[in-house]
């Protein structure tokens, strides 16, 4: 498997203004800066490497949602996509002067979105790994989303999963997400388990999870009936920065054929399909991604980095 991968990012405590959130950053030196949203069950160190990757081209600074990773859980119990946005604004307020390179995979694609067409000021470049946008089509993985979203339902899931040794859940999620298990590096595993022990202890953990995927699962509901302005391919839409659009081939989670509608809406869009990838093509392969991040941080930076 190689050398040991790089350490996860330090994080700390950020106050946003009515909720707490943690947050992990690279050294401070690049002018330009990357804000990072993770994806369902996700957290800050799912950027880890690609944020070592671009560390010398933009300081990044990947958030742990509220409920996820280490940051406490919301103080309103909001965990909608739209207060996941909110909280991903006042951080690039709090950590840049100038607009942010915004990341986002899988749900913190989803929120990404909504980010950049609500408060086009904050963001320079959109990059959406996988973004959880509705699909008419779901896959059977946003299908199971949708049961364990029920009332009552998910909870009750959530407490006879968590019965099961975190290895044995760790591989099961990490199978959905990767197209090739073997990426995983070993020391990779052994960090995710002991971060799914440790969440296993929080009181809030299992609320968190089923209320962040009802979040999403309202905008999957919104699309298919209301269809209002706010929605999210409505939303995508309006995006005015530009943006890059990164699918596996081998997503089980997201149509990677979804991929054609968001270049037909997206104004701005450059399309990369990955063929041999997974959903998390940031963590499977993040020196391809890094390369297509590069040039559109490239493209949009006013100066050249480096000048």
């Amino acid at each position: 498997m190689g050398d040991n991968p790089i350490p996860c990012w330090p994080g700390t405590m950020v106050d946003l203004g009515g909720r707490r959130v943690h947050v992990r950053s690279t050294p401070p030196g690049p002018t330009e800066t990357a804000v990072y949203v993770h994806g369902l069950a996700g957290s800050a160190t799912n950027w880890t490497d690609l944020m070592g990757e671009l560390s010398d081209v933009v300081t990044g600074h990947a958030i742990d949602l509220p409920g996820s990773g280490y940051s406490p859980e919301p103080p309103d119990g909001d965990y909608s996509i739209v207060a996941h946005a909110e909280a991903v604004a006042r951080l690039a307020e709090k950590v840049a002067e100038r607009p942010v390179h915004l990341f986002g995979n899988s749900l913190g694609g989803a929120v990404a979105v909504r980010v950049a067409a609500t408060r086009p000021e904050l963001v320079r470049s959109l990059t959406l790994v996988s973004p959880a946008l509705p699909d008419l089509l779901p896959r059977y993985g946003p299908a199971r989303v949708a049961l364990s979203a029920m009332p009552r339902l998910g909870e009750w899931a959530f407490d006879r999963l968590r019965a099961l040794p975190a290895e044995r859940r760790l591989n099961a999620t990490l199978g959905m997400c990767y197209a090739d298990l073997g990426r995983v590096h070993p020391v990779r595993l052994r960090e995710a388990a002991d971060e799914l022990r440790r969440r296993d202890d929080l009181p809030y953990a299992g609320s968190a999870l089923v209320n962040s995927a009802r979040g999403l699962i309202s905008e999957y509901f919104r699309e298919y009936f209301g269809r209002g302005a706010d929605s999210l391919w409505r939303q995508a839409a309006q995006v005015k920065a530009p943006t890059l659009v990164i699918h596996g081939r081998r997503d089980r989670l997201v149509n990677p054929r979804s991929a054609a509608r968001a270049g037909r809406t997206f104004p701005h869009v450059r399309l990369v399909l990955l063929p041999d990838a997974g959903h998390v093509a940031q963590m499977e392969v993040p020196g391809r991604v890094a390369r297509e991040a590069r040039r559109l941080i490239y493209e949009t930076t006013p100066i050249s980095i480096g000048e």
